[in-house]
Formats: structure tokens, C-alpha cells, sequence
């Protein structure tokens, strides 16, 4: 099957060989015809697999196709929605309807939080078809009455198990209430959990359904391995890595935000150009760092689990996991940001004992053992460390200088004082 064979618009058929695409993915040959009917859709897809195109280009093609309705073309109020979780998806969503909308009269605006509000408003202003919003900033500009949603016709839930488990179903709930109840209503998510499909249940109406990947499972085209190693040779490991496998352009994941921040300024010393992202950076320090990530003007980018969930790049060929998610199918998440619209991708693991739990976890939400390498001089010890021994809670500490009186029948013990412990934690 070939873009021409889907009945799109030949604005968009030439935005699409534009950017070098020929033959739709598997997500996009079932979503594009389903979406073009007007029907609602929820749709089971995994990153990497072409789902923003699946529902840009036939959203682009109904609006262009279809004459909008009288109060929209007057007031020129939003006649699409699009809610993601993250400032990052809300920038890839929008480039994407630019991409291929740019040879149609289409506006469209990206709203999220970070940034000045007044921008934004002047933009909605002046009149927008197409909004793509995080739900704190789109609620943030309801109540100063910046932005109407009484023209809404299609409303897109972009990664929307990803909205449930930041928080976000109140605020969901709010802004579906302010939208017209005659619209299309497109639901996209990677699982489906029961709240999400109690959500669905609400929000869709006999909907059509798209299932392009079994629940969980990585992607194919991604190739996967483990080094295990000890925590303590982690970055001496990765540096070494670097130096000896020429990487140009590597996504690195980190747990915490305040581990990604180190883990960066460790590579720069080892003269690996490098940017931390994670929620404490400003937008702009954000998006300065995708960006040079993108054009490779930095050859790593050590990420936390959700910043990363923006980052769109069909042609990035390494992610490792310097540490592993606390949860399995955030595993799936990182590993997908490569091997995307049929490119091969390669993620390795970097896996400490104290991390063989979660391993274990992770095979078996995936259903395979993944392949072990061992790099000479980093291996892993056949014991586990020691962990350290903590002081018993309200124990004093031993202090400089003076040896603790032991207990003897000569000198027996005080009486146990009882303390909170605050002192010492």
C-alpha cells in the first residue's frame, strides 16, 4: 500500500514525499481510513510506530475538505483539540501539522506550561484551527477566557495512559465538559489499563478499533542487550563505551532529575558533548537541548522518563538505560524512541545487583531473556556489595576522639534515652 492509495488531499500526498515517505506504517494504513469516515477511534500503539501522522494527516484532510462551520470561520475558534501530557509531545504534535500542513491554509498553536502566557494568548487571538495543549496550560487560559472550545469537532487524546498516571484525568474531565457534544473523538494510548478503558467507555462512541502491537511487548526492529557491571563502574563504563564505539548521537536514560544533571557534566569531562533534560529545566533550556540533539550538535542526551516522551527522531540509533525504570513498561517507553518508522535502533542496559529485580520484571513483561555482553574490565562482581549498616534509629553517635565506654559490670549501661532521631538523619 502506498500514501496514494489512502484518498488524502495531493496538498498532503506532497507534504508526505516531502519528508521521504511512501508507504504508510501499520497504524497508519487502519487509522488514516477509520479517521477520514468521521468515526471515533481508539487505537493501541506503541512509540515509534507513525501514530501522529495516523491521526494529522486525516484531521488535515477533513478540514480541509469540509467547509467550517459558521461560528468558527467568525470568531476563528479552535475547531481541533489535541491534549497530550507532556511540553515536549505538544511541540513534536504541532511541527507535525506544520509539517504536513504546510500546503494548506491550516493554522495551528501549541500551548504548555514553562513559558509566557502572553504569547500564546496573542496567538489564540488572532485565530487558530488546530490546538495542541497540555491540560494545566489549556485550563490556565479557559479561566482567563484566552481560549473557546465551544467549536470544537474532533478532540485527540495523545498518549492518554500517560496523562492518567501524571495526574492529569481531573483536569480531562474539566475540558471535555467545555467541548460541544456533537465531535469526533480519537483516543491514542500505548496499554490500555482498566481506567483507561473506563475513560474510553465514556468518551467514545462506537468507536473503531486499531491494535498495532501486542500489549507491552518492545519493539521489533530494536535490538536489546545487558551489561552487567557494578553500580560503582557505571560511568567509568559508559565513558568507555563512547570512546570505543564512535556514537554520534545517543539517548541516555537516568532515573533522577538530579542523576541525569551528573551524569551529563561527567560526560562533558570525558569530552563527549552532552545536555541534561528532565522537569526542573526551563522550556527553553529544554527545547535549546533537543534541538542541538536533533541537528547533532550534541552527541548524548541524558534524559528522565518523562521528558523524554516528546523525543521524536526517526533516524536515533542507540538508547541506554545507565540506570533502569522502577516500573517495566517504562522500559518499553525508552527503548522506543529508537528503532521508530522502520529503522533498526540498538538499546542497551547498564544493570547493577541491586537492579536485577527489576530486570527480572522487565523479560517477563517483554516474554524474552535479553542477550548479556560482558565488557572486559567492567564485570560484575560474583557477590553483591555489602549494603551499609545503619545506626539503630535514636542511637548516638560515636563522636571524634572519645572511646564509647563499654558495658561491663563495672560500668554498666545509662538507661536508654529515647530519642526522635532528627538530629542524626
Amino acid at each position: 500500500m502506498h500514501f496514494s492509495d489512502l484518498g488524502l488531499k495531493a496538498e498532503l500526498l506532497r507534504a508526505v514525499a516531502d519528508q521521504g515517505y511512501d508507504t504508510p506504517t501499520p497504524i497508519q494504513q487502519q487509522a488514516i481510513p477509520a479517521v477520514m469516515t468521521g468515526r471515533d477511534l481508539m487505537a493501541t500503539a506503541q512509540t515509534g510506530t507513525g501514530k501522529t501522522a495516523g491521526f494529522t494527516l486525516p484531521i488535515l484532510h477533513r478540514l480541509s475538505s469540509a467547509p467550517a462551520g459558521q461560528l468558527a470561520r467568525v470568531t476563528k475558534k479552535p475547531r481541533v483539540l489535541v491534549l497530550v501530557p507532556t511540553r515536549e509531545l505538544a511541540i513534536q504534535v504541532e511541527e507535525s501539522v506544520r509539517t504536513y500542513g504546510k500546503h494548506l491554509p491550516i493554522v495551528s498553536l501549541a500551548v504548555f506550561g514553562g513559558v509566557g502566557i502572553n504569547p500564546q494568548i496573542a496567538n489564540l487571538r488572532r485565530g487558530v484551527d488546530i490546538l495542541v495543549a497540555t491540560p494545566g496550560r489549556l485550563l490556565d487560559h479557559i479561566q482567563q477566557r484566552t481560549a473557546d472550545l465551544s467549536a470544537i469537532e474532533i478532540l485527540v487524546l495523545d498518549e492518554a495512559d500517560r496523562m492518567l498516571d501524571m495526574g492529569f484525568i481531573r483536569d480531562i474531565r474539566k475540558i471535555i465538559a467545555l467541548l460541544p457534544k456533537q465531535r469526533q473523538n480519537l483516543m491514542f494510548s500505548a496499554t490500555f489499563s482498566p481506567d483507561i478503558r473506563e475513560l474510553a467507555a465514556g468518551l467514545l462512541h462506537n468507536p473503531a478499533s486499531v491494535d498495532v502491537a501486542a500489549r507491552n511487548t518492545a519493539a521489533e526492529t530494536v535490538a536489546q542487550c545487558v551489561i552487567e557491571t557494578n553500580r560503582d563502574q557505571k560511568k567509568e563504563l559508559l565513558c568507555h563505551l563512547f570512546a570505543t564505539r564512535g556514537w554520534h548521537q545517543v539517548l541516555v536514560f537516568a532515573r533522577t532529575k538530579h542523576g541525569a544533571d551528573a551524569l551529563s557534566k561527567t560526560l562533558e569531562k570525558s569530552g563527549i558533548s552532552s545536555a541534561a533534560i528532565h522537569g526542573n529545566k526551563s522550556q527553553g533550556a529544554r527545547t535549546r537541548a533537543l534541538t542541538d540533539f536533533k541537528e547533532g550538535k550534541l552527541v548524548a542526551l541524558v534524559a528522565t522518563d518523562i521528558a523524554a516522551r516528546g523525543i521524536d527522531i526517526d533516524a536515533l540509533p542507540y538508547v541506554i538505560n545507565y540506570e533502569l525504570p522502577d516500573v517495566a513498561e517504562d522500559y518499553v517507553h525508552r527503548i522506543g524512541r529508537t528503532g521508530r518508522a522502520g529503522m533498526e535502533g540498538k538499546a542497551i542496559s547498564l544493570v547493577s545487583h541491586d537492579e536485577r529485580g527489576n530486570l527480572r520484571d522487565i523479560e517477563r513483561l517483554i516474554k524474552r531473556d535479553l542477550e548479556r555482553l560482558v565488557i572486559p574490565g567492567f564485570e560484575a562482581s560474583a557477590i553483591a556489595p555489602p549494603k551499609p549498616v545503619q545506626p539503630p534509629r535514636g542511637a548516638r553517635k560515636p563522636q571524634p576522639g572519645r572511646p564509647q565506654a563499654k558495658k561491663t559490670a563495672q560500668n554498666p549501661s545509662r538507661p536508654q534515652q529515647h530519642h526522635s532521631g532528627n538530629r542524626h538523619r
